[in-house]
């Protein structure tokens, strides 16, 4: 069955390492909202965009990429932020193709691990900058927890057990 596999949650909180893992294991693309975003910014797109015309961009961007996919017959994988509006979108977007919304929401239990990994952290997103905490306390109250259903995976346990659990629940839900 065709899946968009939505990898959401703060940044520093593992969802673009369980994405990367798991398109690099499967084949599925993998497209991460970010990336598209540094391959924008060169180019003054961004400049002058209030947050509601840059948000509907970046939705926009991600789910036409998606879309062209389950056209294709095809899943992908996506590395973003998702609160209810674009879990419903997106959710539609899949039924059209008679496919699913399967949503991996990544947290860190600890906040003192979690702007410690978020602090060191380098990306290397060329033309993307990086984050610090004061984007991710903004991101924690635009961003509610989302209510549907999803998996939930902790940044405290290893990477591999993580996965695991990600494998269990695309196989078995």
């Amino acid at each position: 069955m065709k899946q968009i596999i939505a990898f959401t949650g703060l940044p520093g909180t593992g969802k673009s390492t369980l994405a990367e893992q798991l398109a690099t294991e499967t084949g599925v693309p993998a497209f991460a909202g970010d990336w598209l975003l540094g391959a924008l910014r060169p180019h003054g797109v961004l400049g002058g965009l209030d947050r509601p015309a840059f948000l509907a961009m970046y939705y926009d961007l991600l789910g036409t990429l998606v879309e062209r996919q389950l056209m294709l017959g095809q899943s992908a994988i996506v590395d973003c932020l998702v609160n209810e509006e674009i879990a419903e979108r997106w959710g539609q977007l899949a039924a059209r193709y008679d496919g699913r919304l399967r949503i991996v929401e990544c947290v860190c239990s600890d906040e003192g691990e979690h702007r410690r990994r978020l602090e060191g952290r380098r990306r290397g997103i060329p033309g993307w900058h990086e984050v610090g905490w004061d984007h991710v306390l903004r991101m924690r109250s635009e961003y509610p927890q989302l209510e549907g259903e999803r998996l939930t995976v902790d940044a405290m346990e290893t990477v591999e057990r993580n996965l695991d659990q990600v494998r269990t629940f695309l196989r078995h839900s």
